[in-house]
């Protein structure tokens, strides 16, 4: 079963399937979110990180990259306590190290999302070697869930679903390919 057949009517999965999974992202903070997100889903199920998700909002200031980027090491055992959020140093240090390397990108770039844009088109093998020599703690699954979640790899919505139409219309990078 696909995810489009199981998400429709699930109070997290619903909403997240209709609105938000597959749809082009334009905002370098919700990209960071997604990143983030993605990150702290490994070895988890997708369903547990979206009941924490207004945790994690409020435990990595609504993802401003600016501000995880500044957080310091206070902040990380505040994070490290934090039992609305998963709890995993290595997740939490992969977040703060992920927003200083995209500050990077924002100045050598213009933005993640123009980086994104920039390395587009890529094969998911090709992106995950990329992802890899960027960021920190993004292996082959967590970038590829990332990509497919915004937009940049197919597959995230069976043909016959309506959402794809929807998202079809937006013209996201994986079929500006």
């Amino acid at each position: 079963m696909s995810y489009c057949d199981i998400a429709p009517g699930h109070p997290f999965h619903g909403p997240y399937h209709d609105r938000e999974y597959g749809f082009p992202i334009a905002d370098d903070d919700q990209l960071f979110e997604r990143l983030v997100l993605e990150i702290n889903q490994a070895g988890l199920s997708w369903l547990t990180i979206l009941k924490k998700r207004d945790n994690f909002r409020a435990a990595f200031a609504d993802f401003n990259i600016d501000r995880v980027a500044r957080f310091t090491s206070r902040q990380r055992e505040r994070l490290l306590n934090d039992a609305g959020i998963i709890r995993n140093r290595l997740k939490i240090d992969a977040a703060i190290e992920n927003a200083r390397r995209i500050r990077g990108l924002q100045n050598s770039h213009g933005g993640f999302l123009v980086w994104l844009d920039a390395h587009h088109p890529r094969s998911k093998d090709e992106w995950v070697r990329l992802f890899k020599k960027t960021f920190v703690f993004t292996g082959g699954e967590i970038t590829g869930s990332f990509l497919l979640s915004c937009g940049y790899l197919a597959g995230a919505h069976d043909e016959t679903c309506p959402v794809y139409a929807k998202i079809a219309k937006l013209g996201p990078a994986w079929m500006r390919s």
